[in-house]
This record gives C-alpha cells, sequence and structure tokens, in this order.
C-alpha cells in the first residue's frame, strides 16, 4: 500500500534523514586504507546506540537474503554493490567501497548511500560513481507533483545509457516511512510517464546502482553480499527524499555538513 505523510509528518522524519547523513558522512570520513569492515560496523553501531537510534537491517531478514543480516550498516567493496556484509576485510589502495545505511529515530526511517574510493582512484571508477550520483540528481529533479514514478526511473536510466552502462531492475528504489521497505518500487529503468502519480506527502528512497560492465549479479557466499557476475565494480548513490507541492526534499542532504 502506498502512504503519504503530511507536512507535520515529514518535519518528524527530519531528524532520521540528518542522523543518517551525518553518520555516512563521519563514516566516510573516518574510512582508510587499513580500515577493517568490522571497525565501520561497529562504529556505526556505537554511533546508533549514542543517539538511541534503531537499525533497519540487524534484524533484517528478507526473502532474498539469509537473514536476519545480524550488521548495522552495510559495507560493499569493488565488485560488490549492494547489501554487503561487513566482514572481516581491511581496505587496500584503490577499494571502491560503498556504504549504505538505514535507521529508525523516533519511529521514522531514512535510508541512505555513498560511494567513494579510499586512497588512489582509478578514473574508471571515478566515473562510474559521478554516473550514479548524477543519475541521483536527475531523478530528484524529477520527483515533482505531477510527474509519474517512471519519470523517476527513465531519468535514471538516460544518465546511465548515456554513460555506456547496462541497469539492472531488479532492486531499486521505495517507498519509506514507518518501514524500511514500502510501496512503491521506483525501478532505475523505466518509461517516463508510467506509473503511479507523484503526490505530495510521497516519501522515497531513490537508488541508482550500476555495475562497470554488467548488468547481472551474483549472491556472495555470505548468502547476502551481491556481486557482479563478470567481477567488474559498482557503486550506488541513495538519499531518501519528500516530495511536496513545492518541490522534493532531500531528508538525507549532506551538504549542510560541506560534503557531498
Amino acid at each position: 500500500m502506498i502512504e503519504l505523510r503530511t507536512p507535520a509528518e515529514i518535519d518528524e522524519m527530519r531528524a532520521a534523514g540528518r542522523f543518517v547523513a551525518e553518520t555516512l558522512a563521519t563514516l566516510r570520513d573516518d574510512t582508510k586504507i587499513g580500515t577493517n569492515l568490522l571497525d565501520i560496523d561497529r562504529r556505526a553501531h556505537d554511533m546508533i546506540r549514542k543517539v538511541g537510534a534503531e537499525s533497519c537491517y540487524i534484524d533484517y531478514a528478507p526473502s532474498f537474503g539469509r537473514g536476519p543480516f545480524g550488521k548495522v550498516i552495510c559495507t560493499s567493496v569493488n565488485d560488490a554493490v549492494l547489501h554487503g556484509l561487513p566482514h572481516d576485510y581491511v581496505l587496500r589502495d584503490g577499494d571502491l567501497v560503498t556504504l549504505d545505511f538505514a535507521v529508525a529515530v523516533d519511529g521514522w526511517v531514512a535510508d541512505s548511500a555513498v560511494s567513494f574510493v579510499v586512497g588512489t582512484a582509478r578514473e574508471e571508477d571515478l566515473r562510474l560513481i559521478d554516473t550514479t550520483e548524477r543519475a541521483l540528481d536527475a531523478a530528484i529533479a524529477a520527483s515533482t507533483v505531477g510527474h509519474r514514478i517512471g519519470d523517476i526511473s527513465a531519468s535514471i536510466a538516460e544518465i546511465a545509457y548515456a554513460e555506456g552502462y547496462s541497469i539492472n531492475t531488479d532492486f531499486g528504489g521505495h517507498g519509506v516511512g514507518r518501514t524500511m521497505h514500502g510501496d512503491p518500487h521506483v525501478a532505475n529503468d523505466g518509461r517516463a510517464g508510467r506509473g503511479f502519480p507523484l503526490r505530495a506527502g510521497l516519501v522515497l528512497a531513490i537508488e541508482p546502482w550500476f555495475l562497470a560492465t554488467t548488468d547481472e549479479l551474483i549472491t556472495d557466499a555470505d548468502g547476502w553480499t551481491l556481486r557482479s557476475a563478470d567481477g567488474s565494480r559498482g557503486a550506488h548513490s541513495e538519499h531518501t527524499i519528500a516530495i511536496t507541492d513545492d518541490g522534493p526534499i532531500i531528508l538525507t542532504d549532506r551538504s549542510f555538513l560541506g560534503v557531498d
């Protein structure tokens, strides 16, 4: 069921969005060559406890995973792009890292992801990350009253295809509210003018993710981590937004912290 939020409820959701933004900014800044993925998870767990938030991941057990997830953040590295289960891995120079984080604060959920390179970056990795970020910007710009879900999806696909990337539509954006995953589904490819009409009060997590040379995924032995079928690298950018009569509000915006 698709739910619409009142202006007062959207205001209540800002605290979750701000906390997710602050946490990702802190973790990104702290993640360096030599950082262990388990230390990222521990730091995120400490930050959750400090503010009294509730992890959306630790007890998460959907049909596609080997649940419960058991950690509080997704850490995907290199050819892993989604649902990366933190494990005993020390980051190396040039690793492409995605952090995906979702929590509830006072019962309201926010969800966001960021990709970056530790140490020396390869140009092709920077282009891949930049493409997901530009696709997210385009999708947010399309998230206005009077448009449809297909307009969001089509705006993402236009950016990806222009850069020569293919698109997997098995996983994409989704409604956000009292739970992490709700209706509607927001695919990363679609036809403009189609789908659910965008209305004030609709809150979405929009998340373009692309793989460098494939759109096929395989599941890691941990039952969670999704990797490219050909070993190529992936990147993922995500924000939680609220659609209003005055335009979209990025609830997980990190720009107020002086970061992208």
